[in-house]
């Protein structure tokens, strides 16, 4: 054998390694392609159901927000109403009951200034001087 045909052998060999290699590594992706493809057909699937669920349940919540909105423009015009009800009865009635106590008041202490009702007895009277009480006798000591 001469030197060109042990390099022929040695490609050929060389050549037939790496047609192997290349047949096996071909053989591998197309398994992993076809479990990729086999997983995104799962995965898709599985995801139009997930989405159609999501879509009725934004809609759903989207419902319940335009309730609460009417609720909450109703319990807005609850209050103004409310609070244009008490400045009504307030403007009607406050001026006359004001006048009414203040009558009454007066009546008490015109009435109560001699009979000496609101007013405690001279003996009960004391004066808290420093968190204690002194009887009037020594008041009017410390006074003058």
């Amino acid at each position: 054998m001469t030197g060109g045909e042990v390099a022929g052998i040695l490609v050929a060999v060389f050549w037939a390694i790496l047609v192997s290699f290349l047949a096996v590594v071909l053989v591998r992706l197309a398994q992993t392609l076809k479990a990729t493809t086999k997983l995104v057909a799962d995965v898709t699937e599985q995801a139009v159901p997930l989405l159609a669920d999501a879509s009725a349940t934004v809609r759903s919540a989207q419902t319940q927000l335009d309730r609460v909105d009417a609720i909450a423009s109703d319990v807005q015009e609850v209050t103004s109403n409310a609070s244009a009800l008490s400045t009504t009865v307030a403007s009607t009635f406050g001026g006359p009951l004001v006048k009414v106590a203040a009558f009454g008041y007066g009546v008490r202490k015109a009435l109560g200034g001699r009979g000496g009702q609101d007013a405690p007895p001279a003996a009960e009277r004391r004066t808290v001087i420093v968190g204690r009480s002194v009887p009037s006798a020594r008041r009017r000591k410390q006074k003058g």
